[in-house]
C-alpha cells in the first residue's frame, strides 16, 4: 500500500518542481520570451483566464513581446494584467495589439528579478512540503485504522522526508542557476 503512496507523492512533488521551473522560465534575462506573459491571469468575461486564452503572444523582436488580443473588449484587461504582474513591464495598446517592450536589465531590475525568482522558489518548496504533509496525514490515518504498523509508518515517513529533501534541493539548485543567469551582464 505504502509503495503506491510514495509513487503518487513523488509524481505530485515532481509536478510542483516542474511548475516552479515553468514560472522561472518566464523570468527572462533581458531578452523577450513568450513564456514571460504565459503565467499572467487576465480578468475577462467575468472570470480569470490565462493570457494564452485571450490572445496570441509572440516575439517579433529580441526586446519586444506582442499580444494579439482576439477580442477588442479585453485589450484594456490584458494591459492591466501585464502591468499588475510585477514584472516591471509597461504595455501599450494599439488597436487589438498590445506591445510590451522588454527593458534592458539594470542592476535594480536584476535584483528585482532575483526577488521574484526567490518568491517562486518558496512557493515551489511550500507546494512540495504540502504534498509531504498530505502523505504524512494519510500515513497517520492508515496507522490509526490499523492498515499499517508503527514501523511501516516510521519507514514511510523517512522515505517521504528524503523525497521532500531531494525535491527542495532541486528547487534550490535551479534557483541558484537562474540567479547566475540573471546576474550575468
Amino acid at each position: 500500500m505504502a509503495q503506491h503512496d510514495s509513487e503518487d507523492l513523488k509524481r505530485r512533488m515532481r509536478g510542483a518542481v516542474d511548475a516552479f521551473k515553468r514560472e522561472l522560465g518566464g523570468l527572462r534575462t533581458g531578452r523577450a520570451s513568450a513564456n514571460l506573459l504565459e503565467p499572467i491571469i487576465v480578468e475577462a468575461y467575468g472570470g480569470k483566464l490565462p493570457m494564452t486564452q485571450v490572445g496570441t503572444v509572440s516575439v517579433p523582436e529580441p526586446r519586444l513581446l506582442t499580444v494579439q488580443v482576439w477580442d477588442k473588449g479585453v485589450v484594456i484587461a490584458v494591459e492591466k494584467a501585464i502591468r499588475g504582474a510585477g514584472l516591471g513591464l509597461n504595455p501599450q495598446a494599439d488597436g487589438n495589439l498590445v506591445r510590451v517592450p522588454i527593458p534592458a536589465l539594470n542592476e535594480e531590475r536584476r535584483k528585482e528579478l532575483i526577488k521574484i525568482a526567490h518568491k517562486y522558489a518558496e512557493q515551489g518548496r511550500i507546494a512540495v512540503r504540502n504534498v509531504r504533509r498530505d502523505g504524512m496525514e494519510h500515513l497517520k490515518k492508515q496507522e490509526k485504522d490499523s492498515e499499517i504498523t508503527k514501523d511501516q509508518h516510521r519507514h514511510s515517513s523517512e522515505e517521504f522526508q528524503k523525497m521532500t529533501d531531494g525535491f527542495v534541493k532541486e528547487i534550490d539548485e535551479v534557483l541558484a542557476k537562474k540567479e547566475q543567469e540573471v546576474m550575468q551582464v
